[in-house]
């Protein structure tokens, strides 16, 4: 089944989705024309390639991520540190649901893919499950791990053929997206799935 993504903002780079891949980009007129028969996706802001987080290792081992449930003892945001080491190590079920819950908060940032070397099964797994992409990691970091990590990593552009990895922002362009961060995703797509959606 082929799926139409097109953003507000960024008409002129809609995505048509076969399966696991993209089977155009262009102008959302011309693409709609063609494949009358696609579903539509309509999203506010633009679509973009979706991020690279380079801290995998930070984030997804090092990292607790607090589940709901724990909101009001541990708050929402990724701990790090002691405390951290202290709460990944307190169930034998607990590395594996923090990483389960910090791929599903990238996720929610637009994040497609992640760079580091990650080394435990609980997450690779999720790493893996979720359809996120693996990725060299720069020499430099700019800054401590973040959900949006300053600055933003954007992939190369989406292409005829490739990985239907992509993820669409809720603001204006580009510019907007580096001032305002990764927090104003309003969709990832990974594999072809719709794997995140702000409700």
């Amino acid at each position: 089944m082929l799926t139409l993504h097109v953003a507000e903002a960024s008409p002129e780079s809609a995505v048509l989705v076969e399966g696991a891949r993209i089977a155009a980009v262009g102008p959302y007129e011309d693409l709609a024309a063609a494949h009358p028969d696609a579903r539509l996706r309509r999203w506010p802001g633009i679509l973009t390639p979706g991020l690279l987080n380079p801290y995998g290792p930070e984030l997804l081992e090092q990292a607790y991520h607090p589940d709901p449930r724990e909101a009001d003892r541990l708050g929402t945001e990724p701990l790090f540190g002691l405390r951290a080491r202290a709460l990944l190590a307190s169930a034998p079920s607990a590395r594996g649901a923090s990483a389960r819950r910090g791929v599903q908060r990238l996720l929610a940032h637009g994040t497609v893919a992640v760079a580091g070397e990650i080394r435990g099964r609980e997450a690779l797994d999720a790493v893996r499950r979720a359809g996120l992409a693996l990725a060299g990691r720069p020499p430099a970091l700019p800054g401590p791990p973040a959900l949006s990590p300053v600055p933003l990593v954007l992939l190369p552009a989406l292409g005829p053929g490739s990985h239907a990895r992509f993820a669409v922002f809720d603001v204006p362009d580009r510019d907007a997206l580096v001032r305002q961060g990764a927090s104003t995703c309003v969709a990832t797509v990974v594999g072809g799935r719709l794997v995140h959606r702000r409700r």
